[in-house]
């Protein structure tokens, strides 16, 4: 089967000054075949950390620069036909439910059902204070977004009176299709959550300079963290292979695209994700690279139509 294969869009750092042309980019990474499109989501990058990203003590100069994820979505959506567009990820107990439903649903509308909702509960302490929510209890934080999302989507008019959110019963926007939300996770109570009661997962595997031998040493813990959402799956009474796949690929700058080629093979044969997408931030500063990046691997990967 072959590797369904998607790109990130340019949303941090020096692309960032090139988002006059997100939209014809949107469209030539489709031509070029690029089965999905994908944002995340920074709010700020704190000069003085708590917390810094992915276990360092700081934070990529590339966040210092960051566009607006729900308006590069809707630049997407109406610039490209039948990419998938996705979010990985929103920090989703930054937005109050209400707000998020009406944005993913627009987002929805204008892809005309194109869209996955992407979620995570984040890792910046300045994040969350800078949106005045509290950085406590983020996992519970998103049961109940989830549980607010599922009443206003329903299209009873209910609402729900929570812990952390009081929304009020009330009409929205309800997207047609619903909007499929998979979610981030790591941990066993959050893979669980997964397993439980999402349409699917968003891993991520980083790859460094020796592509190929990353590659090898990620897989076990992405088959490991698999396993658990599948076990979650059964025991809630759904079948596994309902709960969807895809898989985020981090660069380091030095990751050779020959090398990453075979690497991308190697983790989609090893591990059965066959929905991967590549984030090429630290590599490529200019569209026109990131561009090249991905048709280079997909060439390579044999895609159809490659």
């Amino acid at each position: 089967m072959p590797v369904d294969l998607g790109l990130t869009l340019p949303q941090f750092g020096a692309a960032a000054g090139d988002a006059a042309r997100l939209g014809r980019f949107a469209a030539d990474a489709e031509a070029a075949g690029a089965a999905s499109l994908w944002v995340g989501d920074r709010l700020l990058a704190a000069r003085d950390p708590e917390i810094g990203y992915g276990g360092a003590d700081t934070i990529p100069v590339e966040f210092r620069r960051a566009l607006d994820p729900f308006a590069l979505l809707a630049a997407a959506a109406v610039t490209t036909t039948t990419a998938r567009l996705g979010s990985s990820v929103l920090v989703a107990p930054l937005y109050a439910p209400a707000i998020l439903a009406r944005s993913l649903a627009t987002v929805s509308a204008l892809s005309d059902g194109r869209l996955l909702a992407g979620l995570g509960i984040g890792w910046s302490p300045e994040e969350y204070a800078a949106a005045g929510v509290g950085f406590d209890r983020r996992g519970a934080r998103l049961d109940e977004l989830l549980d607010t999302l599922d009443v206003l989507w329903s299209g009873r008019g209910e609402g729900l009176d929570g812990r952390f959110w009081t929304t009020p019963a009330s009409w929205v926007e309800t997207p047609s299709p619903r909007v499929p939300i998979y979610v981030s996770a790591f941990s066993e109570p959050a893979l669980r959550r997964v397993g439980r009661r999402c349409d699917g997962w968003l891993p991520v595997a980083r790859l460094t300079e020796r592509a190929v031998e990353s590659a090898d040493k990620a897989v076990e813990g992405l088959t490991t963290m698999r396993a658990t959402i599948d076990e979650a799956a059964l025991a809630a009474g759904r079948d596994p292979a309902d709960v969807g796949t895809e898989l985020r690929i981090n660069l380091t700058a030095d990751v050779d695209r020959d090398e990453l080629a075979e690497a991308v093979a190697l983790l989609a044969d090893r591990t059965g994700f066959r929905r991967i997408f590549l984030d090429p931030m630290y590599r490529d500063d200019s569209l026109e690279d990131r561009l090249a990046t991905f048709t280079q691997v997909r060439s390579s990967l044999g895609a159809p139509g490659s």
